[in-house]
């Protein structure tokens, strides 16, 4: 008969590792002569030992004889926890003879006349699983239901709600018993108490008790109605033709002062009722909560029921008409709240209300210019890419956002400006209509804008959408403003030298001091700057002298295309030469800047090659080269766009769930016209398969066998041939593991003390060291154990099983475990982020781990594939990227453990063409925040690969 080692535990305690250890006979003595204090540290130890697997057996008469009799409540409380824990029966599976003793002192607790005594003595009472000791103290504990306190009350109610659950026989009577407490009881606890027990024990019993006082319902203590609403629940979804009896009640309880009370009163009411004033009521609800708790936790799983409640149909009618209102939970300073309510309330927005909410979110955005949240620059991000969507998905609104959106040039928060160009150029190439309006915004704001990238940006907007000659007239000008003086190498070198540049007001502005006999003098302005600080430099030049050039690229091809479009444009072939001419001057001047070594970096040769073909493109036009710049690049935005929204529209479509298909010859199935027997076998009713789908999660019984996949799992721990065999299943529940070892005694002895003991390396650890066993001949027993997992750092799990053989002697017996690894792919998941987001965590993750690509695998797509399963990550390279035939492959991969570490990964892959069989090459970098995490996936890969080599050979 197998011995399965299931032990319970209701109390924690923290050990003190530093105290000194002490031998039975001193704590003995202790025990017999010392005072109460010295009495209780003693007691205290023995706790402690026994926790520890010593289980003490001659100090059990000892504190029955000197420590249960003492009145004070400290002693009486340290013996609670001692009777809890000590062994209480003999290795034969009898009841100890001296629990009889036991047994009588505590009816007389149950009979103190102090009333924590007895209520903590029935707290006590409910952890026992000996119906031996409980049913000469049955009596005592029907009488604590008339005790004059409340608190012995309701323990008393829980102390036979939980005997009869466990023990039918001891007091079968115990709902009718119950049912009559309760109708006198005025205390809510124990109302609640008693109410609870007869909602399991006795359904019918509560339902009568509740039919009684269902008006008085909204008066009572928030813990009874919590109980009330799980009854309603469970009694709708067996019988639904109660639902018209109860919906009213469960309707006040949506205004209780609890929001416990609320929150499940509302969900309640979502499950038993789909009518739209239902909903309605239940999602105002949720929302009220979510705008009134100051618990973030809070706040997200109630928005987490929103969201549950749009994917239904019926329910997201209704939510859409309280978009409005579920945007008042934006007032909340958690960011994380922020982008779950803007997402739902993206996916919620209807013409109606669109208007309203670009309204809302365009105040918000105002509000947050000043930055008084910590997350400041993040929300306005997050709203910039909101309004966005709201732009894109209803194109009506798109006038009223740009305007305020493109104030978010100037601003210093680079990621929401660069997010504000990519609506901008989205928008002015989607909407003809909005061109003008948009050139004329980014005109006003061209000269305060302060990143290179944002500039960049701009300039390519403008001169891609720049067609009149009013546009290209004034862009220019803006463009020689950003530039100053030309060329820029000499006015460099005069602001180098101190010498202001000229200006044209330059006489009217000159400075004039006077001189000692009243004449005016007139100062150089090579004598005033001497020595005084460098004069400030044009925004463009300034990026070029800190070496980035590619704005000067940028440039390069803006002014080819004004000047090219301009020709076709202004009929006077003077203007025309003369913006020409201008532009030239300008390429010129930024190809001599740099090359002549004044920047702090020099000019790449890829932007000297751009600019020089700009140059030629005006010198020598062609009708090609002319297509190109005018019309090539807008073309190539398009195909862009379009394939973005074809993209979007595929991801959506995998989103959505399939609808059901019904066939018209299917029988419709009523179910008022079921059978009472249907309700329940059968089909069974709508809700009850409802309620079953959500909470089961996947078919199938308790009763049908384990997966294959839980097979996999087991780990061999000891050889067969060993006396002790073990193996363990290893359980991840996300953030703790379970192991469940399989001992097996082969050998003919008893084996006493037989225990498990593990230990961990790594951010593992163990919970509660796993109690020692008695193993027969060829028996084999079950154990179980925890270990909590910190971190997706690689850990192992190591031990050994120590026992004593029956009449071998005092030398204990160990048997060394194989070590256990945990796979840190248990712990990560696939997930996603913007190319932007990506640079921006690669620049800043400090730990790299460079993988060489060593396999056997030809293909490259081939080697992604294995790589993406292996590793749990996910490519953000599109498809189309990916696609073609090609000798070389790169591409960017992330994923994200559960304990919110981010881990990135950039392929490198190259197939040497002139062997087509060859294996590929190339090499895998990691990065990540933590060093455990860059180095466990290095391992993971690297493991992966000698898998595959493996297979290779073996099909060999």
């Amino acid at each position: 008969m197998s011995n399965v080692v299931e032990q319970s535990c209701y109390t924690l305690i923290n050990i003190a590792t530093e105290s000194e250890p002490m031998n039975e006979l001193q704590m003995k003595q202790d025990l017999e002569k010392g005072d109460i204090p010295v009495k209780i540290e003693a007691l205290k130890k023995t706790i402690h030992m026994i926790l520890n697997g010593e289980r003490l057996p001659g100090l059990l008469m000892t504190i029955i004889r000197f420590v249960l009799p003492l009145q004070d409540h400290t002693v009486k409380k340290m013996l609670l926890i001692f009777w809890e824990i000590v062994p209480k029966t003999s290795p034969d599976g009898k009841l100890l003879q001296e629990m009889i003793l036991v047994c009588d002192a505590y009816r007389k607790d149950l009979q103190h006349p102090n009333e924590f005594v007895r209520g903590s003595t029935l707290r006590f009472l409910c952890k026992l699983k000996e119906p031996e000791l409980l049913e000469p103290l049955m009596p005592a504990i029907i009488t604590c239901l008339e005790h004059r306190h409340s608190y012995v009350r309701r323990n008393a109610v829980l102390a036979i709600f939980t005997i009869y659950r466990n023990f039918e026989f001891l007091i079968p009577d115990a709902p009718e018993l119950i049912a009559k407490y309760l109708e006198g009881e005025q205390d809510m606890s124990c109302r609640r108490n008693a109410f609870l027990m007869l909602l399991h024990a006795d359904q019918s019993r509560a339902l009568a008790y509740l039919a009684a006082c269902l008006d008085l319902v909204p008066s009572f203590g928030d813990i009874l109605q919590l109980v009330i609403v799980e009854l309603i629940y469970k009694v709708c979804l067996a019988n639904p033709s109660e639902r018209a009896r109860f919906i009213r009640c469960i309707y006040s309880l949506l205004n209780s002062p609890s929001a416990a009370v609320r929150y499940e009163a509302a969900g309640t009411l979502v499950t038993l009722s789909n009518a739209p004033t239902a909903i309605k009521a239940a999602a105002s609800c949720y929302i009220e909560l979510v705008v009134k708790e100051s618990d973030n936790n809070v706040k997200l799983i109630v928005l987490d029921r929103l969201i549950a409640m749009k994917e239904s149909p019926s329910h997201e009618r209704v939510l859409q008409e309280l978009v409005m209102d579920i945007l008042r939970v934006l007032g909340s300073p958690a960011l994380e709240v922020r982008t779950k309510t803007l997402a739902l309330a993206i996916d919620l927005v209807t013409t109606r209300t669109i208007e309203e909410m670009v309204q809302l979110l365009k105040k918000e955005v105002i509000r947050t210019a000043g930055g008084e949240h910590e997350d400041a620059g993040k929300y306005r991000q997050l709203l910039v890419k909101t309004l966005h969507t709201c732009s894109i998905k209803f194109p009506d609104v798109a006038g009223t956002v740009i305007p305020v959106l493109v104030d978010f040039l100037a601003e210093n928060n680079e990621a929401a400006a660069a997010d504000v160009l990519d609506f901008i150029r989205e928008a002015i190439q989607r909407f003809e209509n909005l061109q003008p309006l948009i050139i004329d915004k980014l005109l006003q704001v061209f000269s305060e804008i302060r990143a290179v990238r944002v500039h960049r940006g701009a300039l390519w907007i403008l001169g891609e959408y720049a067609t009149s000659k009013e546009d290209i007239e004034s862009l220019m000008a803006r463009i020689r403003v950003a530039l100053g003086e030309l060329p820029l190498v000499e006015a460099e070198n005069k602001r180098q030298a101190g010498e202001k540049p000229p200006d044209e007001n330059s006489q009217q502005q000159q400075p004039q001091l006077v001189t000692s006999d009243g004449t005016y003098a007139t100062q150089s302005a090579f004598s005033t700057t001497t020595g005084k600080k460098e004069e400030k430099r044009p925004p463009l030049v300034q990026y070029m002298m800190e070496g980035d050039f590619f704005i000067a690229a940028s440039l390069a091809s803006t002014l080819a295309k004004l000047a090219l479009r301009y020709k076709e444009l202004e009929s006077n072939p003077q203007k025309s030469n003369r913006l020409q001419a201008e532009a030239m001057l300008i390429m010129s001047s930024l190809l001599q800047l740099g090359r002549s070594g004044l920047p702090s970096k020099p000019m790449t040769h890829d932007d000297a090659e751009r600019i020089s073909v700009c140059l030629r493109s005006l010198a020598c036009p062609t009708t090609i080269v002319q297509k190109v710049f005018t019309e090539g690049c807008r073309e190539a935005l398009g195909q862009m766009l379009m394939a973005k929204a074809e993209e979007d529209s595929q991801t959506q479509k995998a989103k959505e769930k399939p609808g059901n298909i019904v066939q018209v010859d299917d029988a419709i199935q009523f179910l008022q016209l079921s059978r009472n027997s249907d309700l329940t076998g059968g089909h069974g009713d709508v809700f009850e398969q409802s309620l079953s789908a959500a909470v089961a999660g996947r078919p199938g019984t308790s009763d049908s066998p384990a997966p294959a996949s839980a097979l996999s799992k087991v780990t061999q721990l000891t050889g067969f041939s060993d006396p002790v065999y073990a193996e363990a299943l290893v359980h991840v529940n996300q953030y703790d593991i379970v192991l469940d070892v399989l001992i097996v005694n082969q050998t003919e002895d008893t084996l006493q003390n037989c225990t498990l003991e593990l230990a961990t390396m790594g951010d593992l650890k163990l919970v509660e060291r796993p109690q020692p066993i008695v193993l027969a001949p060829r028996d084999f027993a079950s154990i179980k154990a925890n270990v909590k997992v910190a971190s997706t750092e690689n850990g192992i799990i190591f031990g050994n099983i120590v026992y004593d053989v029956s009449g071998a002697g005092s030398d204990r017996s160990v048997v060394v475990l194989n070590d256990i690894h945990i796979d840190i792919m248990d712990y990560i998941v696939p997930a996603t982020c913007t190319d932007t987001e990506f640079r921006q965590m690669w620049a800043e993750f400090e730990w790299e781990n460079k993988v060489s690509v060593n396999t056997t695998l030809a293909d490259l797509r081939e080697y992604l594939a294995h790589l993406l399963k292996s590793t749990n990550m996910r490519c953000l390279t599109p498809e189309k990227a990916l696609s073609g035939q090609c000798g070389f492959m790169a591409a960017n991969m992330y994923a994200k453990s559960i304990f919110g570490e981010d881990a990135l990964a950039n392929l490198s892959l190259e197939k040497p063409l002139h062997k087509p069989d060859a294996p590929v090459v190339g090499h895998i970098r990691i990065r990540a925040k933590s060093q455990g995490m860059a180095l466990s996936l290095g391992d993971k890969i690297n493991f992966a690969q000698k898998v595959v080599q493996t297979k290779v050979v073996q099909a060999a």
